[in-house]
């Protein structure tokens, strides 16, 4: 593909990407907030991509996993549900 040709994908790709920035944004913004009003311990590590990476005490994963997922996925209006999908491990490699 040729110079003319990335330029084009780019230009095509920019609104969503950008639309994708904006959530995950927005959802890191609230989250931090709810998993305190909700009495959880986990803490925001870091961001990759489209995903959250978290530390969760033992015993609050289920909650934990359901309140991000309620939180992330309520973040915006689309006309299709954004869904969000959870993992868990001791590693970022091992939750996927």
């Amino acid at each position: 593909m040729g110079e003319r040709g990335n330029a084009e994908r780019a230009a095509i790709n920019a609104p969503f990407q950008g639309g994708a920035a904006e959530i995950i944004k927005r959802a890191m913004v609230r989250l931090p907030r709810a998993l305190q009003q909700a009495g959880l311990s986990a803490r925001m590590l870091l961001q990759v991509h489209d995903e959250l990476v978290f530390e969760v005490p033992e015993g609050e994963e289920a909650r934990t996993a359901e309140l991000v997922r309620q939180v992330m996925e309520g973040v915006a209006s689309l006309r299709v549900p954004l869904k969000v999908d959870v993992g868990f491990g001791r590693s970022w490699a091992e939750a996927h």
